[in-house]
């Protein structure tokens, strides 16, 4: 049962690199009502911003997905420049220097060189088949980073399967529980209803029997509890067929609980036995358990 069900919840990292620049890419998803794909890539990667969410959507279909690339690149020894334009500004504050500061000693070579901004290190200029090799080479590990979160949230969503179908199993035996007292117990509803019509042959004015015998009518229905729980019986049926299908099944299921949730607290309205009434309360906490893991599922 649930082999196939997968959680929102997951994180992946993957990292590659050649002799010129290094990656890591790291991606992390939480529960989300739908698919939200965000991106926080370094300046001049943003291209591939689309590339990202059009990879990510083939995959998932729910999820706060979030996506960091960090690009290192290796500059080999001595590749470095001067910045003249801010040389130039550092000269000419300096007379403006030398006045606030009369008996500093004047600067040196090496002090000017080492100040920031002014030795920087140079990019090397890229060969364009050699940056595509690059930016192939990424998006191939940023596909190792999906698939390792594919299965992150798939193991994690194992788990769940384990949880939530042992839950579900706690609704069945509660419901046939619920069943066996409701088909065990009819003097509880015999004297309710009893209580209930002698007040309504007792109201002033008196009630034309016709009405009386609709209204009698009428109260059985509302304490028989067989329609709730015929009800409750076909949602566990169809919750279970969900645990055993592949894809996003977490909204159905989110659907499903909300049913349950609506069956047991009829129950428990209806109820004019305490057994039952505790019965329908086991199965509201139960159900909101339950939901609570469904907020989960993809």
């Amino acid at each position: 049962m649930a082999e196939n069900l997968n959680s929102m919840t997951g994180f992946a990292r993957a990292e590659g690199g050649t002799e010129a620049c290094t990656w890591v890419w790291e991606l992390k998803s939480v529960n989300a009502k739908g698919l939200d794909v965000r991106s926080r890539l370094p300046g001049g990667f943003d291209g591939l911003e689309a590339t990202v969410r059009e990879r990510s959507q083939s995959r998932f279909k729910r999820g706060n997905i979030s996506v960091f690339l960090q690009i290192n690149r290796a500059r080999p020894q001595g590749a470095y420049q001067i910045n003249i334009d801010a040389l130039e500004a550092i000269r000419t504050a300096l007379p403006g220097i030398a006045e606030m500061f009369p008996d500093s000693a004047p600067p040196t070579q090496d002090g000017l060189l080492a100040l920031k901004g002014v030795m920087e290190a140079a990019d090397e200029e890229i060969a364009e088949d050699a940056s595509a090799a690059l930016e192939t080479a990424r998006l191939a590990d940023l596909d190792k980073a999906l698939d390792g979160l594919a299965e992150a949230r798939a193991g994690e969503g194992y788990h769940l399967a384990e949880v939530i179908g042992g839950q579900l199993t706690t609704i069945v035996n509660l419901r046939a529980t619920a069943e066996g007292l409701a088909a065990t117990h009819p003097d509880a509803i015999k004297a309710r209803l009893a209580e209930q019509v002698r007040e309504l042959a007792e109201a002033v004015p008196p009630m034309p029997e016709e009405r009386l015998a609709q209204e009698a009518a009428l109260l059985m229905l509302k304490a028989d509890v067989r329609e709730e729980l015929d009800r409750l019986r076909a949602h566990c049926e169809a919750a279970a067929g969900l645990l055993s299908e592949s894809g996003a099944v977490g909204r159905r299921l989110d659907f499903l609980c909300q049913e349950f949730n609506r069956e047991a607290n009829t129950i428990c309205s209806k109820s004019a036995d305490i057994e039952l009434t505790r019965v329908g309360l086991e199965l509201k906490a139960t159900i909101e358990q339950m939901r609570e893991q469904v907020q989960n599922v993809e």
